[in-house]
């Protein structure tokens, strides 16, 4: 096995843009350094966005870049069970509750635009009588993983917590302080797993001892760190590459609707002209 393991996981809720071009390259320029392996992950815990004929694209994508992986496609939605038996072992350490207000109740109480799942929320678990009660009604709620609780669970609490990054000039240690995301979700009543708790633990079974990703996902670090330090799992090194920007000056996103691959593809552009159209300015 190789001393290099990295991965690309994109999730099947659209068709590759550029934006994921320049990230599978980062990722397969990486490895081929190293002579390390890739292995491919499909990220499809999104059981309502996600489908299958994206997925078939993304394969169809990578195939027409000239990418090609090691080892089998890890699915996501394959291995539910497995994000479940996470949770329990942070609910029997007492590191998770149920938090039962809603998106909306918690963004009234933020600044606008921030993100609910993401900006520092901090709750508290409810009395096992008031549980009971919210859990007898059947009422949405999500499993969060308590700041406070993980904090008392670290020796050191965050002064201890790191995380290392790999950079042109060498390795530096990357001290991570996950207290700006607050409570964090990692997973809902009815979606066994966030990304999060996905991703941190895919990576720890599939041996991937190096991330490529994008600066999008520098600040998030923090937080896979420290479930990486409560869970006992092995903790790959991180590069960050830079985003790709559209003409608004915002990352490019299936959600904003950002030109397909395969458009370019059926304009008569190649592979090479991709990464021309990727490449540093």
């Amino acid at each position: 096995m190789s001393d290099y393991i990295t991965r690309f996981a994109p999730s099947p809720t659209g068709r590759l843009h550029l934006g994921h071009a320049l990230s599978a390259f980062n990722v397969w320029a990486a490895a081929a350094e190293a002579g390390g392996e890739v292995r491919l992950r499909i990220e499809d815990i999104d059981q309502t966005r996600c489908k299958a004929e994206f997925e078939a694209g993304i394969l169809e994508d990578l195939a027409w870049l000239g990418l090609s992986w090691t080892g089998a496609i890890r699915r996501q939605s394959d291995h539910f069970p497995e994000y479940s038996a996470v949770l329990d072992t942070l609910r029997d350490k007492g590191l998770i509750y149920r938090c039962f207000r809603t998106r909306r109740e918690i963004a009234s109480s933020l600044p606008a635009g921030a993100d609910p799942d993401e900006a520092g929320f901090v709750s508290r678990p409810l009395s096992p009588n008031e549980e009971a009660g919210r859990l007898a009604h059947n009422a949405p709620f999500a499993w969060r993983l308590s700041l406070v609780a993980a904090r008392s669970a670290l020796a050191g609490g965050w002064s201890g917590l790191c995380y290392i990054e790999e950079t042109p000039s060498g390795r530096a240690r990357i001290s991570a302080d996950p207290a700006p995301f607050g409570d964090v979700v990692l997973a809902r009543k009815d979606t066994p797993a966030s990304y999060h708790l996905a991703c941190c633990h895919d990576d720890a079974l599939q041996g991937i001892t190096h991330v490529v990703r994008g600066e999008d996902l520098r600040a998030v670090t923090a937080i896979h760190a420290l479930l990486q330090a409560l869970m006992g799992w092995p903790q790959p090194v991180y590069r960050f590459h830079p985003l790709l920007l559209g003409a608004d000056g915002k990352k490019l996103s299936k959600r904003n609707a950002d030109k397909s691959l395969a458009a370019y593809r059926a304009e008569g552009m190649t592979p090479a002209d991709i990464r021309a159209m990727t490449a540093p300015a």
